[in-house]
């Protein structure tokens, strides 16, 4: 089990702001995909904890990752995974004790992002375009180890781009929302 710390920052922008970005960073030809397949109980405590479970599917590579909330950012632990291990838990759920969770869970929400990133000062840039269920949008994520500082840069940076901060909703939560309303 790996276990790491994640600060990001993130906003909503316009699918315009998202090509003129990938046009300005030479990024067009590096997009790449990745699914994102989140799990629950059956009466949603992980929801009500504030906890993310997931399974991240790139290619041929899964690994299960628990997100949950910290003082600062959030903690994350990851486990990887084979693709018939993950095809088995995609279909038939799983006992999270593996990853510290007392629950078993179930497939409840997917989202696809379409993702590039670039680094920027000291952090990673990410601009994602995400598809679920019938819904596409488009974000900025800023990765960083230092919240001070990475708050000025990601200011800075949209700032730089006439971009203007609209808070960005969790993935998890965009697709278990469109999800629920597409059962």
């Amino acid at each position: 089990m790996e276990k790491n710390k994640e600060i990001e920052f993130k906003t909503f922008i316009s699918e315009e702001q998202y090509n003129s970005l990938l046009d300005e960073f030479g990024l067009d030809n590096n997009v790449f995909a990745q699914t994102n397949h989140y799990f629950d109980t059956d009466d949603t405590k992980l929801i009500s904890e504030q906890t993310v479970l997931r399974i991240r599917q790139k290619g041929n590579n899964y690994k299960i990752t628990k997100k949950t909330r910290a003082e600062v950012g959030a903690d994350e632990t990851h486990i990887l995974i084979s693709k018939d291990k993950a095809e088995d838990i995609l279909k038939n759920g799983f006992d999270a004790s593996i990853i510290g969770l007392p629950y078993f869970v179930h497939k409840v929400a997917e989202l696809t992002t379409y993702r590039v990133s670039t680094p920027y000062k000291n952090g990673t840039l990410f601009f994602d375009k995400s598809e679920y269920y019938g819904n596409v949008d488009y974000e900025i994520e800023y990765e960083v180890d230092d919240v001070k500082e990475g708050t000025q840069d990601f200011i800075q940076f949209l700032d730089s781009h006439n971009i203007l901060y609209k808070e960005s909703i969790r993935k998890s939560k965009r697709a278990y929302d469109s999800a629920k309303l597409n059962r």
